[in-house]
């Protein structure tokens, strides 16, 4: 960046101002890479010299490009410093988009968005989220196997709910939700998770994004770093940067968080958001040894957790790892699940498992928010989950998905040119890219195969060492699979 153009970019630059330094400079800086005055591919100065050139402290400068950073319009290159990303966050918001209307070229700063809302407009959402009247697609990520699922007994359940319920649940309820499904959930993950925890501890919400919203809001304040899984789930990312967290990108490898290298970049951090049954999206489990070094660290530091158990039921050989909260000495873990992978997305019901001494805080702000989930989905869970036809459809569902898994598992070894990571747990599997070949423009042709194979680097904050696809299996009949591979094998010979 030349003296001209940092004099145009940080013209006005003032204490004075209400917006913080080091949000003025975030701010000054978005901007010149949107408008082009710094480019793609363009190094920006290092800390120091930005630093001393605007008469600002390096932290100011370390604040903003780490903000810059976790949104995805920077990227730190071993050995090139920091570069202008190729790939912005508004371009990956519209990939896949179908319209053909013309773009709305009102600039977002202008529309009077508070910095929440203009935080959550510049966080990429879940790419598998998008609505559609066939979500059976190959490689879909996330949608469980919807043409499996026992409707029949669960209309049943809803049908029967809405016939006879008596009219005191009609009106406004308890919080927390309904209390005959939160002693029902305990005792569930008691059993099948080794969470320790009493019904009062459960707190019923929509979905795991509805549990990430209100611990973030509960938990974090406006510049606490937050360490998050890199890569890592974009519905973690954009709900603590909604809650203005600065976030701490901590490498994953194949034990899955590195909590030594955590420590070393932000040793006082506010919260630790981790994956650990079965990380998102490199689908490794964290060992022993990392966990437990990670509860030390939260101990020590007096610093959360939040442990969003993904997956955590689908395991194909040997039984499930107990959830990090069953490990948890210093209650320092709020534990996150949801029914949305086991049973079907558009259910909207998690949960929060919370440590006692915020069950009454945490209560408190569910009122402020939508006070509580529907009650007929919340009583006919119950009814579902007390009948057995919750353990039933799992017990199914983990032997439809490793039929799945392995025949998709044997195509691809067979058919693409890809180094597949196949755990036997979860949903989807990794398959790995040639070094060079850029998974983005992969992804790209997939897409345009009609294949759904995100790219790994588009849920990295850091450059990934090597470029990799995401293929799911659960939702997808064997045909499907076939045709899939058939699909993705002529896309990838193309790139």
């Amino acid at each position: 960046m030349t003296q001209l153009n940092a004099d145009a970019i940080f013209a006005a630059l003032t204490a004075t101002l209400s917006t913080s330094l080091y949000q003025q400079v975030y701010e000054r800086l978005r901007t010149a890479i949107l408008n082009g005055q710094i480019p793609a591919g363009a190094r920006l100065p290092s800390t120091r010299t930005l630093a001393a050139a605007l008469g600002v402290s390096r932290n100011t400068i370390l604040n903003a490009y780490d903000q810059l950073t976790a949104e995805g319009y920077i990227l730190g290159k071993e050995g090139s410093g920091t570069v202008v990303a190729s790939l912005l966050p508004e371009t990956l918001l519209s990939i896949g988009a179908a319209s053909t209307s013309q773009p709305d070229k009102t600039p977002t700063a202008n529309l009077g968005l508070s910095h929440r809302g203009l935080a959550y407009t510049q966080t990429p959402p879940m790419p598998s989220r998008r609505p559609t009247d066939k979500p059976q697609r190959a490689f879909q990520l996330g949608l469980p196997a919807l043409d499996a699922f026992p409707f029949e007994i669960w209309n049943r359940c809803i049908n029967r709910r809405a016939r006879y319920t008596i009219p005191g649940l009609y009106a406004y309820q308890d919080s927390a939700g309904y209390r005959p499904l939160r002693e029902a959930i305990a005792n569930h993950v008691t059993v099948a998770r080794g969470v320790h925890c009493t019904p009062d501890q459960v707190i019923m919400l929509t979905g795991s994004q509805g549990g990430l919203d209100l611990a973030a809001r509960m938990l974090i304040d406006p510049g606490d770093s937050v360490w998050i899984e890199d890569p890592g789930y974009l519905g973690a990312r954009g709900a603590l940067i909604g809650a203005g967290a600065n976030l701490i990108p901590v490498p994953v490898d194949s034990e899955g968080l590195d909590v030594a290298a955590g420590i070393a970049r932000c040793p006082n951090a506010r919260l630790a958001y981790v994956t650990p049954s079965h990380q998102f999206p490199l689908a490794v489990t964290m060992s022993l040894s990392r966990r437990l070094a990670l509860l030390d660290w939260a101990k020590k530091s007096n610093s959360w957790i939040l442990e969003d158990d993904y997956n955590s039921e689908f395991r194909y050989s040997g039984r499930p790892l107990a959830a990090l909260q069953g490990l948890d000495t210093a209650n320092r873990v709020i534990y996150i699940g949801t029914f949305s992978k086991i049973l079907f997305p558009a259910l909207r019901l998690g949960y929060l498992i919370v440590p006692e001494i915020l069950v009454d805080a945490f209560r408190a702000a569910r009122r402020f928010i939508d006070v509580h989930p529907s009650m007929l989905e919340q009583t006919a869970l119950t009814d579902f989950m007390d009948e057995g036809h919750l353990t039933r459809h799992i017990r199914r569902m983990r032997s439809l998905y490793a039929e799945r898994r392995e025949l998709l598992v044997t195509m691809a070894k067979r058919d693409l040119p890809l180094d597949i990571h196949a755990p036997e747990a979860g949903m989807h599997l990794v398959g790995w890219l040639p070094d060079g070949v850029d998974d983005q423009a992969a992804s790209a042709r997939a897409e345009a195969q009609g294949i759904f194979a995100p790219s790994v680097s588009m849920f990295s904050i850091n450059q990934p060492q090597r470029g990799g696809l995401l293929m799911g299996y659960a939702s997808i009949t064997e045909p499907e699979i076939r045709e899939g591979v058939k699909q993705l094998s002529k896309a990838l010979h193309s790139v």
